[in-house]
């Protein structure tokens, strides 16, 4: 979701074709939210604070120095800010205050900068001098980026053109970006599973956000404890888990349920008739399948919502785990970074 807001008529007119086209919803002052039909921010601080909380982009259409005030008390850091891009009234030049890269702050000034016919002011060090940015091409991959201290060790190495290492378990379609290596390094990035691997002194872990958890638990358990457990144990990022999957007879399980809302986890349940199709080897158990019809739930359920599994059955304290992947495809820019 973006927000837009504006503080003058002139400024309102080109907040409105903004909004239609990015799309978002415009706000204004009180003063002119009668007159000009909008929903209005009665107080600028308030405003602001909770379109942090539930937006992904805040678009000013005022002087810069009117969102710098506004945003500074509630700044964090480019990994959880939202976009922050403030634009003239006039168009003219859109400016990317805040999470340029991770939030897409850079991008939203040039679509904003190309629907007014202005300048987009991008100042982020990789994009002036033309480098390899990993944490936008993380983000345009759907990859966790897990190390915030190396990914800002690899953004200065490369600045300073200092090799930097690239390992991928998957393929990626395109040509190396300059910059970066297929050699030994000393600082490198890893695209795999999970972020178990050092393959370099100082390793940059990014991991797909493509992961599926099969969750098997006794009837009534909390199984987030073990969940987590699980996850530290195989370094294996929660922010890479897009769902969880079980049997049907899990549907109203209140814990499984807290556990997937609370991280914003989409939810997959299969009967046991479709779990016993799954093809391959699973480690079985005979009181599950007594209880539930099927002799394996966690593995086999990961494997039919999520595809490759990668992270076998794990049980204790009455819940079992497993992980598996779904498809992964990377590739690098096509334009040459020179």
């Amino acid at each position: 979701m973006i927000a837009l807001i504006a503080f003058t008529r002139r400024g309102c007119a080109l907040g409105r074709r903004l909004a239609e086209a990015l799309p978002g919803t415009l706000y204004t002052s009180a003063r002119l939210a009668e007159e000009e039909h909008l929903p209005a921010a009665r107080s600028l601080s308030d405003w602001a604070a909770a379109r942090f909380s539930d937006c992904e982009a805040l678009v000013f259409v005022s002087a810069a120095g009117i969102a710098v005030r506004a945003i500074a008390p509630l700044v964090g850091d480019k990994f959880t800010d939202p976009a922050v891009v403030s634009v003239d009234e006039a168009g003219r030049f859109a400016v990317p205050l805040l999470s340029g890269h991770v939030g897409g702050g850079n991008a939203l000034a040039r679509r904003i900068a190309a629907l007014t016919g202005g300048q987009a002011a991008i100042s982020t060090a990789t994009d002036v001098n033309n480098r390899f940015a990993v944490d936008v091409w993380a983000k345009e991959q759907g990859l966790h980026l897990v190390e915030r201290a190396a990914a800002k060790a690899v953004s200065a190495a490369l600045l300073e053109g200092i090799p930097v290492g690239f390992c991928s378990q998957y393929p990626v379609a395109g040509t190396l970006p300059r910059g970066l290596t297929a050699d030994k390094a000393e600082i490198g990035i890893v695209v795999a599973d999970t972020a178990k691997g050092r393959p370099y002194p100082t390793t940059l872990h990014l991991v797909p956000k493509a992961v599926t958890l099969g969750i098997g638990c006794r009837r009534g358990i909390d199984p987030a404890p073990r969940i987590l457990e699980v996850l530290d144990e195989a370094a294996l990022p929660l922010e890479a888990v897009k769902a969880v999957a079980s049997i049907d007879l899990k549907r109203d399980e209140p814990g499984l349920l807290a556990f997937a809302k609370a991280h914003g986890l989409e939810t997959v349940f299969f009967s046991a008739q479709a779990l016993g199709e799954e093809p391959g080897a699973f480690p079985a158990s005979d009181l599950v399948c007594q209880v539930t019809g099927v002799d394996n739930v966690c593995q086999r359920a990961a494997q039919r919502a999520g595809g490759r599994v990668f992270l076998p059955k794990t049980a204790g304290g009455g819940v079992t785990v497993a992980a598996a992947m779904g498809e992964v495809s990377l590739s690098f820019p096509t334009e040459e970074l020179l």
